[in-house]
């Protein structure tokens, strides 16, 4: 089906494909949690989109199931490639799994080995190549053409926007009084398009609010641009995030369609960690911190009060080694930690 390219067309294709989208076959519908302590802190509610609880430990099993449902029998047969630098693999992995489908997964050689794990503890063949995700993905797409398999992006696809536009459609049901903002952790777009196209079309006056790494802000170059960029170079720190550059699928609703893109340091991500531990005794990735780092800054620098703000706590896939050092930065992040 081809994509509309702007406008309400565009976000009623999306809408469409998001209550088709048959996620639930695999994934879960994540609670909507307060976070009191935080809360209080900041003068607002501040409510946790609990994506952490997945299957996969993250929002991105939603995206692969739905792309992976979506293939004719004819490419499920052939077997799939993907390239991620873990979350995806291991959505990839559990979803070709259950429907029977042959995966290789390509990641960065920086990727936690716990993300490693869980893609070959699920029966995918994982590939460790490259320093950084874009080395991963020009080396998937080459094993793809060679083979003949499908490759399945992590972010630019519409059947994977769709899959990651679930969690929108859930939080509007769970959370029908006033809400005024949502924040996105955004490393390619997949997840902060699905949920725009979703809450704009349906709400449009909630305020849709990416955040990205500052080593990895490939929305906020390309929207000051006016078009896709290529950062010369990310970092790997939030490694969930770490795309140099934004999907083009994603884009087109995100250019329209996002209120705002803040960024946010490998310190107030560790700062945010500590937030969330304290409010939920989880751990999250730095990735899956994002959102609540970016909460804390939307406050400190606007300095509204009283509304309702919902952060998308995204994963949980962390090294247990890094945190020592999440630790020691989570003090110098926090000026509201």
């Amino acid at each position: 089906m081809d994509t509309p390219t702007a406008g309400q067309p565009l976000l009623a294709h999306y809408v469409k494909k998001i209550l088709a989208a048959p996620v639930y076959e695999l994934a879960v519908r994540t609670p909507l949690q307060p976070a009191p302590a935080l809360s209080e802190r900041l003068g607002n509610q501040v409510l946790l989109k609990r994506e952490d609880l997945q299957p996969t430990f993250s929002f991105k099993i939603r995206g692969a199931y739905n792309k992976l449902a979506h293939l004719t029998l004819e490419q499920q047969a052939r077997g799939v490639v993907t390239a991620s630098a873990g979350n995806h693999a291991q959505g990839v992995a559990l979803a070709a799994r259950e429907l029977g489908i042959a995966a290789t997964i390509v990641m960065p050689e920086s990727t936690p080995e716990l993300k490693v794990i869980g893609v070959r503890s699920r029966g995918a063949d994982a590939v460790l190549h490259g320093a950084s995700f874009p080395f991963a993905l020009a080396y998937a797409l080459n094993l793809a053409a060679q083979t003949g398999r499908t490759f399945v992006s992590p972010f630019d696809d519409p059947d994977v926007i769709a899959g990651q536009g679930t969690v929108a459609m859930e939080i509007l049901r769970q959370h029908q009084g006033p809400l005024d903002a949502i924040f996105v952790p955004v490393g390619g777009g997949g997840l902060i398009a699905g949920i725009a196209a979703y809450v704009k079309y349906l709400r449009p006056q909630i305020r849709i609010v990416g955040v990205e790494s500052e080593h990895s802000a490939c929305l906020q170059a390309a929207l000051r641009a006016g078009e896709r960029v290529v950062l010369p170079s990310v970092g790997t720190f939030a490694d969930g995030v770490a795309v140099a550059q934004i999907g083009a699928y994603g884009f087109q609703v995100c250019r329209d369609y996002v209120d705002e893109v803040l960024t946010v340091s490998d310190d107030e991500l560790c700062a945010a960690i500590k937030n969330i531990y304290d409010d939920t005794r989880s751990i999250t990735e730095p990735s899956g911190a994002l959102a609540v780092a970016g909460i804390k800054q939307y406050v400190a620098q606007t300095g509204v009060c009283g509304q309702t703000l919902v952060a998308i706590d995204s994963g949980a896939n962390i090294n247990f080694d890094s945190l020592r050092y999440v630790a020691e930065r989570a003090a110098l992040g926090g000026a509201l930690a």
